[in-house]
């Protein structure tokens, strides 16, 4: 473990697992669009453009030079009720650096205004309009993991054209909270802790069926899908949602792997300026897209 891992989860610890437990929604979402601005940032030269993606806003990231071949779809994460493309373009700025590909994050609806299904028929409407005219890679971290995941589903069932691949960072794949990490894990996760699993899942579901594989991508079909490509942390209360998601994916036949890493916080690639195992991980996933 590197020193900045080491003192970043200190200051994880101590300061935003205790505001995500205490935050409002609407004071979660200003806090996170704040730090954001402070905590991350593109390499230099990068752009970002502003447009509407089959009447959904989207912001592309792309570092200088990108262009051509595949495209990235990133579905940001945030619980489903905070977040957005601008807390994540610069990661995926960063991404776009290493794999020279443009990256579309959609500013899909959110809850506990938009319930689901909002979230997925915005990520469905992104990856049509994408998909008539690239080759895609969709991508996420966290909800926006598993609202990857769940696309990856819907695509295979609506049986349309597919992605080069799929990869998820810290997936949030069961919304049954089942998984024995969410309390095994409770007081070891420097970000999230379970106590307010059932209020976020409330505001996204509104009284709707956790089971349903566009909500809980645990429970998708996946047989026929492109490689998949997931990492988390062991320390985080999702790593059984990671672990679980892998072997659902190989009992099905997909070409999926899983990187578990040690006292590594949760979607830790967000810190890729200071962080040298975020910059390892971020390499990792940029050598796997290139070999699609």
């Amino acid at each position: 473990m590197s020193w900045q891992l080491a003192l970043l989860n200190r200051h994880l610890r101590w300061f935003e697992k205790p505001a995500l437990a205490r935050l409002p929604v609407e004071r979660l979402r200003r806090s996170f669009e704040i730090k954001s601005k402070i905590y991350f940032h593109a390499p230099r030269g990068s752009a970002n453009r502003r447009e509407r993606l089959a009447d959904v806003p989207v912001q592309w990231a792309q570092a200088r030079d990108a262009g051509g071949g595949p495209v990235i779809l990133y579905l940001h994460g945030g619980a489903y009720v905070f977040g957005s493309s601008d807390t994540h373009r610069a990661m995926l700025a960063k991404l776009s650096a290493l794999t020279g590909l443009r990256a579309c994050l959609p500013d899909y609806r959110l809850a506990p205004d938009h319930a689901f299904p909002a979230q997925i028929e915005d990520a469905l409407a992104c990856y049509r309009a994408l998909r008539a005219e690239h080759e895609v890679i969709i991508g996420g971290d966290s909800a926006g993991g598993a609202l990857a995941l769940a696309l990856l589903h819907e695509i295979l069932a609506q049986e349309i054209a597919p992605p080069k691949g799929v990869f998820a960072l810290s997936p949030l794949a069961d919304m049954t909270f089942s998984g024995a990490s969410i309390t095994e894990n409770a007081a070891r996760d420097v970000v999230l802790s379970p106590g307010r699993i059932e209020e976020m899942r409330a505001m996204f579901l509104a009284g709707q069926a956790p089971e349903d594989p566009r909500a809980s991508p645990l429970r998708g079909d996946y047989a026929g899908a492109p490689p998949v490509w997931m990492a988390v942390g062991d320390t985080e209360i999702l790593r059984d949602d990671a672990l679980r998601m892998q072997g659902v994916l190989e009992a099905q036949g997909v070409s999926s792997v899983l990187h578990v890493e040690r006292d590594h916080p949760h979607v830790w690639p967000l810190f890729h300026n200071v962080l040298p195992e975020a910059k390892a991980t971020l390499r990792d996933l940029a050598g796997w897209i290139s070999s699609l």
